[in-house]
């Protein structure tokens, strides 16, 4: 296997992503909670999609990221109607493994934090590693 060059991911590489916040965002539609707010597993979803944006582009053809790790705190509840804008700030680049800061900002105030860890991948051959795990069709 031949290593990808991902000599175009720098640190400091910074990524946004926004979401109006809808019923289908609040923790009682996802499951997540009874209050009527922009729900964790949301915030972590648009923190995922910032990091994304920060790299994707750069990422040699034929790659792609793949997030798995997840640390961060929800320390703010949002509202419905409110935006929140996610930012991802590569912090290091190691093989291929890339670290990002992630925050998560509704327009008020700083709602959470954190990191988040995603691993480049050769995509055509993790699709033949998923397909190995996938039921057949019928």
């Amino acid at each position: 296997m031949t290593l990808a060059d991902l000599t175009k991911l720098s640190v400091g590489l910074i990524g946004t992503a926004h979401v109006v916040v809808t019923t289908d965002h609040l923790a009682t539609k996802v499951g997540s909670g009874d209050a009527p707010v922009f729900a964790s597993p949301m915030l972590i979803a648009i923190m995922e999609a910032a990091s994304v944006k920060c790299v994707e582009s750069l990422l040699p053809i034929g790659h792609q990221s793949l997030g798995m790790r997840v640390d961060v705190t929800h320390t703010s509840p949002t509202p419905l109607g409110l935006t929140v804008t996610a930012t991802a700030e590569l912090t290091e680049v190691s093989g291929r493994k890339l670290t990002f800061v992630v925050k998560a900002h509704d327009g008020i105030e700083q709602i959470g934090s954190g990191t988040h860890t995603r691993i480049v991948v050769d995509t055509a051959r993790f699709l033949s590693r998923l397909a190995v795990k996938s039921p057949p069709r019928t």
